[in-house]
């Protein structure tokens, strides 16, 4: 009986901490297309460290910096400096965890 409760109560730390997952989500850029700065807006679970990546069409990596996140909405800006106009892939990593998407520079 006690190995059955046991085996129970660990499945149920189990599951809800891996319900509780802390993640990275809603990444979005505003404006987009844009043609010299745009904000870099997600929302975190949790505080950590970050990394922006940004890609060009052909796959060179054109831009990496970390960030450090905070709980809720995050905002980074991101300045177009020297890169051309065309399409981009920025995507934000956490360890284990990466969310892309593509922003246009006019």
């Amino acid at each position: 009986m006690i190995k059955k409760l046991l085996f129970i109560l660990l499945l149920l730390i189990f599951f809800i901490g891996f319900s509780q997952e802390k993640t990275l989500k809603s990444l979005s850029t505003a404006p987009n297309p844009f043609t010299n700065t745009t904000k870099i807006v997600f929302s975190s679970s949790f505080d950590s460290s970050i990394q922006l990546t940004v890609i060009n069409i052909l796959g060179t990596t054109v831009f990496k910096k970390t960030y450090k996140t905070k709980v809720g909405k995050n905002s980074i800006p991101f300045y177009k400096n020297n890169l051309a106009p065309g399409i981009y892939i920025y995507s934000i990593q956490r360890s284990n965890q990466i969310i892309s998407k593509r922003f246009v520079i006019k």
